[in-house]
């Protein structure tokens, strides 16, 4: 489910914690990493959970409608496409899903948010529902689409629904955008009469597992190290003017060229490159590549990079 560039995210935010507090103990943040990266799972249950409330929402509004004191013909006679949406009915025949969702669905009916009404009213009214509702192509296919729609202009963008996040997990907001490309490619993977497992492991396979904890881990026994390389190649810059954020990165970049031999150079520099663009200043890219060029070009000269495989270097 997470991307080598999630879990980097998540170690950066594991790391900046742990180095901002000098009285961290590393295995104690090391758990506090592998339950933040659980916790993702969460965030996608948490988000299956709103698409059935908001079916479950939408046959109680049709049936409650047919006992209208004069209900029109529309009334009585409601387009149930929506109510039999394929995608939504395969997920309610998963029994994993439906008792994880069970257990979270709760915080969409807290308080006075009324976020599941307000998301199917401003659906129910759209052009986008009544077009699928008419749409004469009643196929998989045309649900998928559908689900996906009402994801991205109903669900993901809600105000409301980012403010529940915002108050169950201060990493969700970061977490979304990876998680919301998983869902989709979810949807859009799924096969008409087939099973399919909605809940799978946060973790690809163990190899993902061990690539966080390891990067983690080698961060932190090549901190010093790497920031007293880092002062050296500095010119007219005092390194205590960097900030916290670049040079971190910088460290964990630095961290995965010499320390993942199946790691190429280039694949490090731009995936921390790119990670900087949301986390650092505008201007953190340019300076943290000319760092990296600088001391990696001297770790080439002195022959202290070692890689598996041509091309790596």
């Amino acid at each position: 489910m997470i991307t080598r560039r999630h879990i980097r995210v998540k170690v950066m935010q594991s790391l900046y914690s742990y180095f901002s507090n000098p009285n961290n103990e590393m295995v104690i943040a090391e758990k506090g990493l592998l339950k933040d990266i659980r916790n993702v799972s969460e965030l996608q249950i948490v988000i299956f959970s709103l698409i059935l409330e908001i079916h479950k929402f939408a046959v109680d509004f049709m049936e409650d409608n047919k006992g209208k004191y004069i209900p029109k013909y529309d009334d009585l006679n409601p387009k149930m496409k929506f109510v039999h949406n394929r995608v939504i009915l395969a997920m309610q025949v998963d029994e994993l899903l439906i008792k994880k969702t069970t257990r979270v669905s709760g915080i969409w009916r807290k308080g006075e948010l009324d976020i599941i009404r307000k998301i199917f009213v401003d659906m129910y009214r759209s052009e986008q529902y009544t077009s699928y509702l008419n749409d004469e192509k009643d196929s998989f296919k045309s649900d998928q689409k559908f689900i996906q729609l009402m994801l991205n202009e109903y669900i993901l963008d809600n105000e409301v629904f980012m403010h529940v996040l915002q108050e169950r997990s201060i990493f969700w907001t970061d977490d979304l955008p990876f998680v919301a490309m998983f869902l989709k490619s979810q949807i859009n993977n799924l096969k008409e009469n087939k099973s399919a497992d909605f809940i799978v492991d946060v973790f690809k396979n163990s190899d993902d597992k061990k690539f966080a904890v390891d990067l983690f881990r080698k961060t932190i026994y090549s901190a010093e190290e790497f920031e007293s390389l880092v002062g050296s190649k500095l010119k007219n810059w005092e390194l205590e003017r960097i900030s916290k954020m670049d040079l971190l990165l910088i460290k964990m970049a630095l961290t995965e060229v010499m320390s993942f031999e199946e790691m190429p150079i280039r694949v490090s520099f731009n995936e921390y490159i790119e990670i900087s663009k949301y986390y650092s200043s505008q201007k953190a890219k340019v300076f943290i590549n000319g760092i990296l060029d600088k001391i990696v070009s001297q770790f080439k000269r002195e022959g202290k990079i070692k890689k598996i495989g041509r091309g790596l270097v």
